[in-house]
């Protein structure tokens, strides 16, 4: 920083809060997609996770999501009321819920996809499909850096 530079122009001239503003602009569009079709962020991470690995233990549903095992049991109580999930004991340990996505979850995250798609295009809108390809790819190799593995 210069001796002339404000310190606040300087703040927003960094990657780290220029990939922030984004980022909060990223999950403000995202969350507005979502909240159309009555869905949270947290409760479109499960259900997507559960549409993956399905039926899947709720243990493993927390640990996969990376959810507090408190908050897992409200986000299932929720999807499950709304008929989008079933929980039901794992034939191989009663002790452990198997959750399964029912067929109105699949059709919910179809209708998140497009909303979801439609949120990133408007996102990347300033961009060209050329510099899109490649803020991608140089977001992509950002975020490798910090797990290597």
């Amino acid at each position: 920083m210069t001796e002339n530079e404000p310190a606040l122009t300087r703040i927003r001239s960094l990657p780290s809060w220029l990939l922030g503003r984004a980022s909060a602009r990223g999950r403000r569009l995202v969350g507005e997609a979502l909240a159309r079709e009555g869905m949270r962020m947290p409760h479109h991470a499960v259900l997507s996770a559960v549409a993956d690995l399905g039926p899947v233990a709720q243990a493993e549903l927390g640990r996969t999501t990376g959810f507090d095992p408190k908050d897992m049991v409200g986000i299932l109580n929720d999807l499950q009321a709304d008929d989008l999930v079933t929980r039901t004991p794992d034939p191989g340990d009663r002790r452990k819920n198997a959750i399964t996505i029912t067929p109105e979850g699949r059709k919910r995250l179809t209708r998140l996809a497009k909303l979801g798609d439609e949120a990133n295009e408007a996102l990347l809108a300033p961009l060209t499909p050329a510099e899109r390809e490649q803020f991608l790819t140089l977001l992509t190799r950002v975020v490798d850096a910090e797990d290597p593995a």
